[in-house]
């Protein structure tokens, strides 16, 4: 469905993307879809296919910059060697602007590794409407709460192995106290469980896809950017 472009960073380095648009897709809202740590799989442009048929213009950007694996080890040694930062201040600032030049808002989504993103992302991107984060947070002293400025809803999974339920509470009494437009969800679940890949015997042992809860949730999310982005 979708098509690899070229945008433009704040600081004018090019990234590659890939992007899925509705039928419709002239003025349509748009969403930046953050990758889990794997890279730009298929995977990843399956969510942006998804958000292309509910109606948004979808853009991933390549923050490896042509890598992705299906090893643990490999995708965690690409993750490592990222720099979260610039990852959050050009990649998807570049890729919000970019969408803003056809979209009056934009909001991100990303997936555990893109989860910690987004959240960095809600405090270096001002152009960003919304935001919805998916099991993944980075370290608390990295998120100054009082430069968010859009909305958040999150999922979480109570028995995630990655990102354990208490590191979550912390957040979120952060982000409360400074008055973040912001809401959890919670689901008895393991962590990736909104990742039709995670089953099976090549799965990562701590991650398991749950159908019913990655429904819900994904229901959530729908709503929530219909209501904030259009």
């Amino acid at each position: 469905m979708g098509t690899t472009i070229s945008f433009k960073r704040p600081d004018g380095q090019s990234v590659a993307g890939y992007l899925a648009e509705p039928a419709d897709a002239k003025g349509a809202p748009a969403v930046v879809v953050i990758q889990e740590w794997w890279g730009l799989n298929d995977q990843i442009r399956g969510v942006a296919d998804r958000l292309a048929q509910a109606g948004y213009r979808a853009l991933v950007p390549d923050l490896y910059r042509g890598k992705s694996t299906v090893e643990a080890e490999e995708a965690h040694h690409l993750m490592t060697g990222l720099d979260f930062g610039q990852a959050a201040s050009q990649d998807i600032r570049g890729a919000v602007q970019h969408l803003k030049q056809g979209s009056a808002k934009v909001g991100v989504t990303g997936f555990c590794m893109g989860g910690a993103l987004t959240i960095l992302s809600s405090t270096m991107v001002p152009e960003m409407d919304a935001g919805v984060v998916w099991y993944g947070l980075p370290p608390l002293e990295y998120v100054d709460a009082s430069k968010i400025k859009a909305p958040l809803l999150a999922h979480w999974a109570t028995q995630d192995g990655a990102f354990p339920i208490d590191s979550v509470d912390a957040l979120e009494e952060k982000l409360r106290g400074a008055g973040v437009a912001y809401t959890g969800h919670r689901y008895l679940a393991h962590h990736a469980f909104a990742n039709e890949t995670a089953q099976g015997r090549n799965r990562i042992a701590i991650t398991q896809y749950d159908a019913a809860w990655a429904q819900v949730a994904w229901d959530r999310t729908l709503r929530f950017f219909g209501a904030q982005i259009g």
